[in-house]
């Protein structure tokens, strides 16, 4: 197995490249997270979290530096090998859930799964285990529209975690959330990582949130430096 489950080597990022008012959002940024490991991610809005999340996930693509999953080097793999090194090792959570409407939360759950090539009754059986552990089991048969927001975060960390990802990356996973809620439910989704003994990075502007992981990492002037 991997020494680590997610490593970022040197990673570059540039907007406007070349033009006046260029922003080196990241800059030469190293990373190296354990299989386990869970760590938050905390800057200022604009510093650069989505876009670092996004390109250690393979949504985006780094001006520079390499991207390993499970040890795997992912930087120059064309999209679909890309896409689908993502759906079997990645899984990503939101600040606002993004379930689709007009399925219920058991089809959410489902949906992943039959996209990776599971059978349904698999992928529905893995599903209600999945919304169980949240506590949204009696919930399965509602779509979205008729569940709290608490309840459409628990949904979303199960769809994340439907193709038994070996990494998590979540952005502001509890920001749309009132205090109380956001503390419940982050609960819920550190019970979710340890029990599967996921790797996970976590970007959160919540700093009481932020220390309970096993380490914060804070991104200044495009580098990842220790909370």
């Amino acid at each position: 197995m991997s020494e680590t489950v997610l490593e970022l080597r040197g990673i570059a990022k540039v907007y406007l490249k070349g033009q006046p008012g260029e922003v080196r959002v990241l800059d030469a940024l190293d990373l190296a997270l354990a299989p386990g490991e869970v760590a938050g991610l905390v800057a200022p809005s604009g510093a650069g979290k989505s876009t670092l999340l996004h390109i250690a996930g393979l949504l985006d693509r780094a001006d520079a530096g390499q991207v390993l999953i499970s040890g795997r080097e992912a930087t120059g793999l064309p999209d679909g090998e890309r896409t689908a090194l993502r759906r079997t090792e990645v899984g990503f959570i939101y600040q606002f859930h993004h379930l689709l409407p007009e399925f219920t939360a058991l089809e959410n759950v489902v949906l992943p799964q039959l996209a990776a090539g599971v059978g349904r009754a698999t992928a529905e059986a893995r599903a209600r285990a999945l919304l169980g552990q949240v506590g949204v089991a009696a919930r399965a048969d509602h779509r979205p529209a008729a569940l709290s927001g608490g309840e459409q975060q628990r949904v979303a960390f199960c769809r994340a975690l439907a193709n038994g990802p070996r990494l998590l990356l979540a952005d502001e996973p509890t920001g749309n959330l009132d205090p109380a809620t956001a503390d419940q439910v982050f609960h819920v989704l550190m019970q979710l990582v340890r029990e599967t003994g996921l790797s996970a990075l976590i970007a959160t502007h919540n700093l009481e949130i932020a220390g309970r992981m096993d380490r914060v990492l804070r991104l200044e002037n495009g580098r990842l430096i220790a909370g």
